[in-house]
């Protein structure tokens, strides 16, 4: 299941896309969806924690370097305040990121890439990430830069079923 919110009601971003040729008004699919410059959540088959473990483990066979995982519910719990699970994995490669950032300075806003996982209110989890289109657009890079991050989106996806 892959359902898609544009997260930003700024109609300038919406220009942006749209200039920079991403198809976000033309989603007609779920391929056209997935091509879109959105944040794309799909939904997971494990809880949370586990479906960070998979992920984690994933990249890490693959090579991918894992800089961070966040346990925001864990961070909340500490401090006394309840919230469901919900964590952030953030992960790259620095051959498949560092030309972005040599190009734009202000993606490594956007890199590296993150996923974050949570619970629902009904018990469900879900996957949230910006598309490789969305971080070229939002940062006006050529085009051909998505494919230093496609890569990594099957990976994601893998982990959620």
């Amino acid at each position: 299941m892959v359902a898609v919110w544009l997260m930003n009601d700024d109609h300038w971003a919406y220009d942006r896309l749209w200039r920079a040729g991403v198809g976000a008004f033309q989603m007609r699919g779920e391929n056209d969806m997935k091509r879109a410059g959105v944040v794309l959540r799909v939904a997971s088959q494990h809880t949370v924690a586990e479906t960070m473990e998979r992920l984690e483990s994933i990249l890490r066979a693959r090579g991918v370097a894992v800089f961070a995982r966040i346990d925001f519910s864990g961070d909340a719990q500490r401090a006394g305040l309840a919230m469901r699970p919900e964590q952030l994995l953030i992960f790259g490669n620095p051959k498949g990121g560092t030309p972005l950032m040599v190009a734009e300075p202000a993606a490594g806003l956007d890199l590296p890439f993150k996923v974050l996982a949570w619970e629902d209110a009904e018990g469900r989890t879900w996957l949230a990430y910006n598309t490789p289109e969305y971080i070229i657009a939002r940062h006006g890079l050529d085009p051909a830069f998505a494919k230093n991050l496609a890569a990594l989106i099957p990976l994601i996806e893998q982990v959620a079923g």
